[in-house]
């Protein structure tokens, strides 16, 4: 289920289309508390005991070194001693402390993760980025320059996002890093041109296409015109500067950390701010921790800890937090039983069985926290959530009704998430939160 990634072709040939309504009507409602996603996707698998869910009192064999949980800004709710920023803004989020799966390989749990759904049946289904590019972007008219589904950077690689809705849902990854000096976005900047010399070469195209110049008039030849003026505007427009992260002032910059996940975090919000309604950043490395896990988390919370909070303050700080869910998670969590032998040294395996979500902003209430894992976060103690309640819960704040319908290409009906008599497990969507 290894996905492609929408090709600089693909994406500009798809520049100049006008994107018909989706068969079945639009479900999206005049209603909706949120306008855009920011999906930050822990890819591997991050260890609930060591970020959102600490069990200090389990002891070494669970928490290991990090047995000092510190206190949040909301009392009773206490998070990793790594994540002391996020501990300053817990008001602004609320933790999910008992999803479930029970899933333990990455594939397979990705897909229910971003899907709802079990893997192995007959159709692929699409993951909530390509639901909500149908719903929010294509079908409501979206027509912005820049897709309605952006991953930052790298494509996630574990299953096809677009499932069968095909590959004009499929997300736009960016490539590059936009911790370097020039972000290089795949088809919008190339390392070493510069804006002036992508002007002269498209002047210099023009003067050799005298071909496209005897025909214009002609409805095709027009089309592929506007196709390239469309194209063009997002590489040298304003358009394709929601990239140019020099745009910034330093201390901007500063604040969600000199590093890809930080910058690429104030991406994230510069393009939620024009109007994309999903984006995804796939914050690969590091997370999926078989060997020397403390070692890896004191590397890489603190990385975690500085752009996940800057986002949500800089969301706030610009009234953007009411209309963006943020939701944070990987595939599963972490094995809670430490192994401390070679070659592993303190390792943690994957432990689809009880983990971690964060929720915040798009009108989910901030400063709570739903269901509990047990006293050596081993297993659900209450309230469990599947992944189809938390994305159904997810799609309501947007508008999109969880139970209506996706256009299936044979037409077999399809609810948008599964119910229980699909032989999928679901405890309901999160009311608590709302």
């Amino acid at each position: 289920m290894r996905m492609l990634p929408i090709t600089r072709r693909e994406f500009f040939g798809a520049a100049g289309l006008t994107f018909a309504a989706i068969p079945g009507g639009a479900q999206t409602g005049a209603n909706s508390k949120a306008k855009s996603v920011i999906q930050i996707w822990m890819w591997g698998g991050p260890a609930h005991l060591d970020t959102f869910d600490p069990k200090p009192e389990a002891g070494s064999d669970y928490c290991g070194p990090l047995d000092r949980p510190i206190e949040t800004n909301v009392k009773g709710i206490r998070i990793s001693e790594l994540l002391p920023l996020l501990a300053k803004q817990a008001d602004k989020y609320s933790l999910i402390r008992s999803m479930t799966h029970g899933v333990n390989a990455h594939e397979t749990a990705s897909y229910t993760v971003q899907t709802g759904r079990l893997s192995g049946g007959h159709d692929v289904y699409p993951s909530v980025g390509a639901v909500v590019s149908l719903f929010k972007g294509y079908s409501a008219g979206y027509k912005g320059l820049i897709p309605p589904y952006i991953v930052l950077t790298q494509p996630q690689g574990r299953f096809s996002e677009a499932g069968f809705l095909g590959s004009r849902y499929k997300p736009f990854a960016t490539g590059g890093d936009p911790a370097q000096a020039r972000f290089a976005v795949e088809g919008v900047v190339a390392q070493g041109i510069t804006d002036q010399r992508q002007r002269d070469r498209r002047t210099y195209l023009h003067q050799m296409d005298t071909l496209a110049q005897a025909m214009r008039g002609d409805s095709e030849v027009d089309a592929m015109e506007e196709t390239e003026k469309q194209a063009y505007e997002l590489i040298l427009g304003d358009a394709g500067k929601v990239f140019d992260l020099s745009q910034e002032k330093d201390e901007m910059r500063d604040l969600y950390g000199r590093t890809t996940f930080g910058q690429s975090c104030l991406v994230a919000r510069r393009l939620v701010e024009r109007g994309v309604p999903y984006v995804t950043i796939n914050y690969q490395g590091g997370w999926d921790t078989h060997k020397q896990n403390f070692q890896v988390m004191r590397q890489r919370l603190p990385q975690m800890d500085k752009g996940l909070s800057a986002l949500l303050q800089d969301l706030s700080n610009r009234g953007l937090l009411d209309s963006t869910i943020v939701w944070w998670n990987g595939e599963f969590g972490r094995t809670p039983k430490v192994d401390w032998g070679a070659p592993w040294n303190g390792g943690r395996g994957h432990w689809g069985a009880v983990f971690s979500a964060l929720l915040a902003g798009g009108g989910f209430k901030g400063g709570q926290v739903v269901g509990a894992s047990d006293a050596r976060g081993e297993e659900v103690k209450s309230r469990p959530v599947y992944p189809a309640d938390l994305i159904g819960s997810i799609y309501r704040q947007l508008g999109i009704d969880p139970a209506g319908q996706l256009p299936h290409p044979a037409g077999v009906p399809t609810r948008i998430t599964p119910t229980a008599a699909e032989g999928l497990p679901v405890a309901g969507l999160l009311k608590e939160l709302v």
